[in-house]
């Protein structure tokens, strides 16, 4: 009789606890973990990236859940004000009115080069002579140079116009594309084409044509080539008239990184990339462990991806900041 009631007793208490999910030897039914969504808005540049990391994240951390949209810095800069975002992708300087409203991470480094159609009547040319400064000015924003041959100092009986193109969208690589030659997007002038790859398109059907894009834009990142159709103008830094052999590092991506990170290409061009969070609020915990995540195991797929690592002082600054943010949102 006692045998009995004691099965009956452990036949209720297991019944009991297997109803309520919490059974000590139950076979390996895990209660899921809650799903968390983070939102991304901005930047062109910063999409593919974003993406990789993502994607690389979810590996070891399925329950994130991540919605990236592109559409250009300055969208991801409102949203992330306006709260439509958790975060916002973005690639150039942040003004003294927007670093009030807004906490920002430093990420890695990337480059704007001006672009030409491959198949430009004068192609060698210009890649043997270079754009200086100035004449990036002129094209742009002065409008003083208006066709290949002013440009090369050449005549022709049937000149050849250069079409220009710039963004539509409010954009980090326009801006630094203009703070080259000590501009603002607003003062470029030429034909308004939306997003990075837009812009590549464009200059690609244009045999006449002059853009400037981020580099995962022109370079095939895996090959290490330039994509079909476009090419770099390769731009004069000491302004002698010619492309000297320690300003010649075009030709492949590789080269070119390196060139950035020993400082040979101009910064601007040369850019910062970031992570910006609307100032005041307590972002989720698992947006900041997402961040602690791209400034340590993330920072590997970098040259991957196509884009240029912090040196290591400023990757330990970025990584204070974080702590300094984390302790806060917890407080």
């Amino acid at each position: 009789m006692k045998r009995r009631f004691l099965i009956i007793t452990g036949t209720l208490v297991a019944f009991v606890m297997n109803f309520y999910g919490v059974a000590a030897n139950a076979p390996s039914h895990k209660i899921s973990p809650k799903v968390v969504s983070i939102s991304f808005s901005g930047a062109y540049s910063l999409y593919p990236l974003t993406q990789l990391w993502a994607a690389e994240y979810n590996k070891t951390h399925p329950d994130v859940r991540f919605d990236i949209q592109s559409g250009g810095a300055g969208k991801g800069l409102t949203d992330c004000i306006s709260g439509g975002v958790d975060v916002a992708m973005f690639s150039r300087e942040l003004s003294p009115v927007e670093k009030a409203q807004v906490w920002s991470l430093w990420l890695c480094k990337d480059a704007i080069l001006p672009t030409i159609n491959a198949g430009n009547p004068y192609a060698k040319q210009i890649k043997i002579r270079g754009l200086k400064k100035a004449e990036a000015q002129a094209i742009y924003s002065d409008q003083t140079i208006t066709t290949w041959e002013d440009l090369l100092g050449v005549s022709s009986k049937t000149p050849h116009k250069i079409d220009v193109y710039t963004r539509s969208d409010a954009s980090g690589a326009a801006d630094t594309w203009a703070s080259f030659f000590g501009k603002k997007q607003d003062g470029l002038k030429g034909i308004g084409v939306n997003g990075d790859p837009g812009l590549a398109d464009a200059v690609r059907k244009d045999v006449n044509g002059i853009g400037f894009n981020s580099y995962p834009f022109i370079y095939d990142i895996k090959t290490g080539k330039k994509f079909p159709g476009i090419d770099v103008i390769p731009i004069d830094v000491n302004g002698n008239g010619t492309i000297d052999a320690e300003e010649n590092f075009y030709e492949n991506v590789r080269i070119f990184e390196k060139a950035v990170n020993d400082g040979k290409y101009p910064s601007p061009p040369v850019r910062n990339l970031y992570f910006l969070l609307k100032a005041g609020t307590h972002a989720k915990p698992e947006v900041l462990e997402f961040f602690e995540w791209v400034l340590t195991d993330g920072q590997k797929f970098l040259a991957q991806a196509g884009y240029v690592p912090l040196p290591k002082g400023d990757l330990g600054a970025s990584m204070k900041k974080l702590a300094t943010a984390k302790t806060k949102n917890n407080t």
